[in-house]
């Protein structure tokens, strides 16, 4: 009879055991799915937070696009050709001092970023009668009015870029200077097209970033369109560039000259 008990005893044990162990697998088996799907609404809330862009609505010329806290501008379309163009450019920037702060070489490689109806390249070209100008520019039609402007003026030195949102599309430790007139603002990915222009410089090439003053509220330009010196600054170093000067020479505009780090 004590056998038997026994018996009994250790078989209700081992069950109670094997009970557990089953109750232990069934809770994991629960419990496992739940962290995996835990893991998943997790994860792009931490992508989130180290993203170069923000997103919020602000300024109605803006994109609703933040980079380094400031809010990225409307492209200027092709249908503002006109104003590019405009006879009375030269009194209100005064671009023959801004050519002259680039201390122009004949034998120079220059990149125009953002060249659109190439008004700064064709002042350019003739001055670098040994070297090359690239004029890049991501619309069609802005690329299409330079080559009809280059064919008519039979000039041989200028060529033509179809960049993107994201690269210049520049050949690699090619450029002696890099100009951006009025265009860095508008920018969809700045740190991108900064590390593609970055990899087209020379190691001792320059940047000349020309911007409507920010702080100035006299300058005739909505404020979206406008860039301090600080935040100018503060973007170009984030992506290795070493702010040198600011020639404060043009009646509305910075001319800031930046070399990489």
């Amino acid at each position: 009879m004590k056998l038997l008990f026994k018996n009994y005893i250790d078989l209700l044990s081992i069950f109670i055991k094997l009970k557990q162990g089953y109750t232990l697998l069934l809770v994991a088996i629960i419990i496992m799915p739940l962290q995996g799907c835990n893991s998943q609404t997790k994860a792009p809330v931490a992508i989130e937070t180290n993203e170069v862009y923000t997103y919020k609505r602000n300024d109605p010329n803006g994109i609703g696009k933040w980079y380094q806290g400031r809010e990225i501008a409307h492209v200027m379309g092709f249908q503002g050709m006109d104003w590019l163009n405009r006879p009375e450019r030269e009194q209100e920037e005064n671009v023959s001092i801004l050519l002259k702060n680039m201390n122009i070489q004949t034998s120079d490689v220059i990149a125009d970023i953002g060249a659109g109806s190439g008004y700064h390249v064709f002042k350019i070209a003739p001055m670098v009668k040994e070297g090359t100008i690239f004029a890049v520019d991501i619309q069609e039609e802005m690329l299409a009015e330079m080559d009809y402007q280059k064919e008519i003026a039979g000039i041989n030195n200028v060529n033509l870029v179809k960049g993107s949102e994201q690269s210049a599309n520049l050949p690699e430790n090619s450029i002696d200077k890099v100009l951006m007139v009025d265009v860095y603002h508008e920018f969809n990915y700045p740190l991108e097209m900064m590390l593609s222009i970055k990899k087209a410089l020379k190691p001792n090439g320059k940047i000349f970033l020309i911007e409507y003053r920010g702080e100035d509220p006299n300058v005739p330009i909505k404020t979206i369109h406008k860039m301090t010196e600080a935040q100018s600054v503060k973007e170009l170093k984030a992506v290795g560039f070493k702010f040198v000067e600011n020639r404060d020479n043009l009646p509305w505009q910075h001319c800031m000259v930046f070399v990489l780090e």
